[in-house]
């Protein structure tokens, strides 16, 4: 699986319906330990507009990649970071960091998601940074499949489902 059912280019209506956003879908309850450890991190965020998260970037990053007609978007986070916080969670999860892949641009840099879709979309960039990554994170029954756009927005917007904004520091994808 490439990632392309759970990486959408699309507006939050609630948020900015004029603006399209790289949104990735993150599951509290998915069995990849690499997302459990995402939707961890989560918990660093700090609130800026009404519901809306920013995340440090050394807490977790994004970087996006292209080739050919695909974009790709890799979840960063420091080694160091997630060793500190995985302390008191299950020794299968801390077993699991030394199992994730080393980011090559980055010293101390693990990947834990990368999603990938078809698109010509360019992520344009702000203030001389990199648009960032819009993250929706919820909790679905196992065996559910993949969650819809359209469902993550509605459990946004009726608060059953959070929205994180990580920054993307890096240059532009070619």
């Amino acid at each position: 699986m490439d990632g392309s059912d759970r990486m959408w280019i699309s507006a939050i209506p609630s948020l900015d319906p004029d603006t399209r956003e790289v949104i990735l879908d993150l599951d509290h309850t998915s069995d990849d330990p690499a997302e459990q450890m995402a939707c961890m991190l989560l918990n660093r965020g700090h609130e800026g507009e009404a519901g809306v998260f920013y995340l440090l970037p050394e807490d977790l990053s994004a970087r996006y990649e292209r080739r050919g007609d695909r974009l790709s978007v890799s979840l960063l986070a420091r080694r160091d970071v997630l060793a500190r916080d995985l302390t008191s969670r299950p020794a299968a999860l801390r077993a699991h960091l030394d199992r994730l892949p080393r980011d090559p641009g980055g010293e101390g840099l693990v990947i834990l998601v990368r999603r990938e879709a078809v698109t010509d979309f360019v992520p344009p960039e702000r203030d001389g940074f990199q648009q960032p990554v819009a993250l929706i994170d919820h909790n679905i029954e196992h065996g559910e499949g993949p969650v819809a756009l359209a469902e993550l927005v509605s459990l946004f917007e009726s608060g059953e489902a959070g929205v994180a904004v990580v920054a993307a520091p890096g240059p532009p994808p070619a």
